[in-house]
């Protein structure tokens, strides 16, 4: 009886001690964590996909030298715009001045020839008729006719090649656009065929490129088949320093074949371009505005924490915290659709997170306040 007694008493001074250090199972609780939270909701996002894409001039032609000679005058400013029939390059023209009025005057005289050689057929011909005349006359009458006709012609085709190689010692702009920097200077001597003088390309409106997987073709069939009239905001460009493009485009076309080593199809988008910002060989980001046909659950990005490649969010039930596997969508700005996972109405934890576990007893307020000091 005296040892129950004696064991009771150190059991009392055991726990009276434990209770003065702060060992008590009341102390041993952890305070709740505080946390802001936010409400999930349905929304109707919008966001964008992005494609690289490359610039490209509708139109772009590399003037080349038809015909041989020295430059003799350029009338350009290099850069500038250009209009179709603007002449461009002059290559010397006495040459060919002097060879067009040569076949000018050969074909005159082929035709006189020409002209009295008839005469003379018709002449012989009558004669023969009336039987004054031999038949070996009139066969010479009619060969000499044939071949009077067959010398026009020459004359005729010497004349167009000289007219030509006339036109081409002037070479001018084949359609409006922008001309780029001169491979040549004045007085130079460039050859026909083989030097190659400058370039011209369109530039409003212009196009832009970019490929997509096989997996997307149907969806930018349809976007195709829609035959927009006009340009719409579907179609947007993020230009190489991060802005906005401010006019949007449309499909101009979808390639005829996918590209059988890398899966992917061409897509070409045509923009307007009045103030030339895009240039010809640009690169751009191509954004094509996406919407869910029904609203979805989106939440704030930085209410998702990742482990180990899955996705998940602290839940409030009952002042708990509660980690919820959630199946993650697109990011839209500073959002993240989430596709399973959450229900409307649910309270999110959206900050104070890091130090969350699941079950933890969690609390409401701000939690980059500061501690009162003692």
């Amino acid at each position: 009886m005296n040892n129950k007694i004696q064991s009771g008493i150190y059991t009392l001074i055991i726990l009276l001690v434990l209770t003065a250090c702060g060992g008590g199972p009341q102390n041993a609780m952890p305070p709740a964590a505080t946390v802001k939270t936010d409400t999930v909701e349905l929304k109707d996002p919008i966001y964008y996909d992005i494609y690289p894409g490359n610039v490209v001039a509708l139109n772009t032609v590399v003037l080349n030298s038809e015909v041989s000679g020295f430059i003799t005058g350029i009338y350009f400013q290099e850069g500038q715009q250009v209009r179709k029939g603007q002449k461009l390059y002059e290559i010397e023209q006495s040459k060919y001045q002097a060879a067009y009025s040569s076949a000018d005057a050969s074909l005159k005289i082929a035709q006189a020839n020409f002209e009295k050689t008839r005469k003379d057929a018709e002449r012989y011909k009558q004669l023969g008729e009336k039987g004054m005349t031999t038949q070996q006359r009139l066969e010479y009458s009619e060969a000499d006719l044939q071949t009077a006709e067959s010398q026009v012609t020459a004359a005729k085709a010497n004349l167009q090649r000289a007219q030509i190689d006339l036109q081409h010692s002037i070479i001018i702009a084949p359609f409006d656009g922008t001309i780029g920097i001169s491979l040549v200077k004045m007085g130079a001597f460039v050859t026909a065929g083989q030097t190659k003088l400058n370039t011209v390309s369109s530039n409003d409106p212009i196009s832009i490129d970019f490929v997509v997987n096989e997996k997307e073709i149907s969806h930018f069939v349809t976007l195709e088949q829609r035959k927009l009239t006009k340009y719409d905001s579907l179609f947007t460009l993020a230009l190489p320093d991060n802005s906005i493009y401010p006019y949007p485009g449309k499909i101009l076309f979808l390639d005829r074949a996918v590209d059988m080593q890398t899966g992917t199809l061409k897509i070409r988008l045509e923009f307007p371009n009045p103030k030339k910002a895009l240039k010809d060989g640009m690169s751009c980001n191509v954004r094509v505005e996406n919407k869910h046909a029904d609203k979805v659950v989106v939440i704030p990005n930085k209410a998702v924490t990742e482990q180990m490649g899955e996705y998940f969010v602290y839940v409030v039930e009952q002042d708990t915290a509660r980690q919820h596997k959630v199946k993650i969508g697109k990011v839209v700005g500073k959002n993240i659709v989430i596709q399973e996972g959450l229900k409307p109405g649910e309270q999110i934890i959206v900050e104070g997170i890091q130090k969350l576990r699941d079950g933890v007893a969690v609390q409401t307020g701000d939690p980059q306040a500061q501690a009162p000091k003692k």
